[in-house]
């Protein structure tokens, strides 16, 4: 039998920390190539905290954070730039250029990191538009653009360096059921035919079940993961009433998730 690929992801023991005050304590998990995987968790859990890191954006407090088999935080100089090239992120609001047409948005990744020539660049940056159904609004500015569409924008501008990992922040927040159902099936159709591996912090249950392959469960008060593996299992067979909870979309008792370590009621 052939051998399984390594995974693309791996958390080792990691703590994120501010100001000595842990967020998430030591937690562990890995992330399979091609695979939508998806981080969620109540508000206030460290979802954010935890994309943070592993984009680079912070050292962990404590353990490793793996990139296709590199150490993120040790990385330095002309290794660390190639560990970044092989990841592209697209953040909740899209973080587009405003005064920039979405061609020139998609074009400056690549003038900024690669040799290619003008019309090489325009030609790549048009394909990437053209992947997430945006052909014919390649001139148009971001504010003439609807959320979905600049959602889209900043996929197709996280895809330019050709990344083996993409990160989304939110990619459904503000968005409409219609709208944000057409974004999870770009998600699906980039992830299967392209085989990208898409990193996805979201609460928005519904893109959940349509679009993870697995996921993990933070939990504030605990600061750990409380829960892995595919949304529908997890709804149906967890052991823990608050991520049935969660996963049913049920209400429990006011303030019951405040209180540090109370569970809600089972079901009955």
């Amino acid at each position: 039998m052939p051998t399984a690929a390594p995974p693309i992801i791996r958390v080792e023991h990691f703590t994120a920390a501010y100001d000595g005050v842990a967020i998430i304590e030591d937690i562990s998990f890995e992330v399979n190539r091609g695979e939508v995987f998806v981080i969620l968790g109540g508000s206030g859990c460290g979802k954010s905290t935890l994309l943070k890191h592993l984009i680079g954006l912070y050292a962990p407090a404590a353990g490793r954070i793996w990139i296709d088999g590199e150490n993120l935080a040790e990385a330095e100089g002309e290794v660390r730039e190639r560990l970044l090239r092989k990841f592209g992120v697209a953040y909740q609001g899209g973080a587009l250029f405003g005064s920039l047409s979405l061609v020139e948005n998609v074009r400056l990744p690549l003038e900024e990191f690669t040799g290619l020539t003008p019309d090489a660049i325009e030609l790549v940056a048009r394909m990437k538009l053209h992947l997430v159904s945006l052909t014919g609004y390649e001139n148009h500015l971001p504010a003439e653009l609807s959320g979905g569409m600049q959602k889209r924008a900043a996929i197709a501008r996280a895809m330019a360096l050709d990344p083996m990992i993409l990160f989304l922040d939110e990619p459904s927040a503000g968005l409409d059921p219609i709208t944000s159902a057409e974004l999870d099936q770009t998600i699906l159709q980039l992830a299967r035919s392209l085989h990208i591996t898409f990193v996805v912090v979201t609460h928005e249950l519904a893109s959940i079940y349509t679009i993870a392959d697995r996921v993990i469960m933070l939990d504030k008060r605990v600061r750990k993961i409380i829960a892995a593996g595919r949304p529908a299992d997890l709804r149906d067979h967890s052991d823990n009433p608050w991520v049935r909870q969660f996963f049913n979309r049920e209400p429990g008792p006011v303030g019951a998730r405040e209180k540090m370590g109370a569970q809600p009621p089972a079901k009955p």
